[in-house]
């Protein structure tokens, strides 16, 4: 599973699949800190469809941290102010950077996560479409 689509899942998903994989690697390697969890504001990019053209939307508030295990960086940012969560990324990442055995075990729960949040989707879309107004089967 790659960077982008195990990110996606833990942040889209429920915040104690994050905490507890780190939490496995936490109790059994040490870990330091490089950048404790810290606030800043980013730039949102957005694409105009009509042109196809990029331009800045507004800035919206991140917390990023950084955690060094066996020399290998991982790197935690999320949108808003959770720090636990950025931290728990940043752990998480750099256990696949150092290539630890538990990471091959998260492969199962994160799939299931995955899964669970597509259900969620398709449900919502569900609701959402069940609202939807039809325009061809209106009278004046």
């Amino acid at each position: 599973m790659n960077r982008r689509r195990r990110t996606e899942i833990l942040i889209q998903g429920r915040s104690e699949l994050a905490k507890e994989l780190a939490e496995t690697i936490m109790l059994q390697y040490p870990y330091r800190e490089v950048i404790s969890p810290r606030y800043g504001l980013t730039m949102i990019k957005m694409r105009e469809t009509a042109k196809s053209s990029l331009f800045y939307l507004g800035e919206v508030v991140i917390t990023e941290a950084k955690v060094d295990i066996k020399g290998h960086i991982g790197i935690g940012i999320v949108t808003g102010m959770k720090d636990e969560l950025a931290k728990h990324l940043a752990i998480i990442d750099a256990a696949y950077k150092a290539n630890l055995k538990e990471t091959i075990e998260w492969e199962e729960p994160l799939l299931k996560e995955e899964k669970a949040l597509l259900e969620s989707k398709i449900k919502k879309q569900t609701e959402l479409l069940a609202t939807k107004v039809h325009f061809d089967t209106m009278q004046v």
